[in-house]
């Protein structure tokens, strides 16, 4: 069964962050979207309200264009990004992060 985070319609904004670009608001739950060392891992890994929910290669045609650079500049980035500040290495969030030099390093 897909989970129920693909058939969303998120409104991204941009958080000024290299490896989190991008977060939303879905009803009153913030969404953050990690950047991977792609193709090494998923291009994605989402995060709803600091919890990983699941790595995704591309995005659902329900979640428009995550990576727009004309989407809005989220004014509180630093408090929505505080609950995933330390897991911006891949497999971090499930106490595994990836120490490859080529990809993460």
């Amino acid at each position: 069964m897909a989970p129920p985070e693909l058939q969303a319609e998120p409104r991204w904004q941009r958080t000024g962050n290299d490896r989190f670009p991008v977060a939303a608001d879905v009803d009153g739950h913030w969404w953050v979207l990690r950047l991977n060392c792609f193709p090494d891992h998923a291009m994605w890994t989402l995060f709803v309200d600091g919890v990983p929910r699941f790595d995704i290669d591309g995005t659902p045609p329900s979640w428009g264009r995550p990576h727009d650079r004309s989407a809005p500049l989220l004014t509180n980035a630093d408090e929505v990004l505080a609950p995933v500040e330390n897991l911006v290495a891949y497999g971090s969030e499930v106490g595994k992060p990836c120490d490859d030099p080529f990809c993460c390093g």
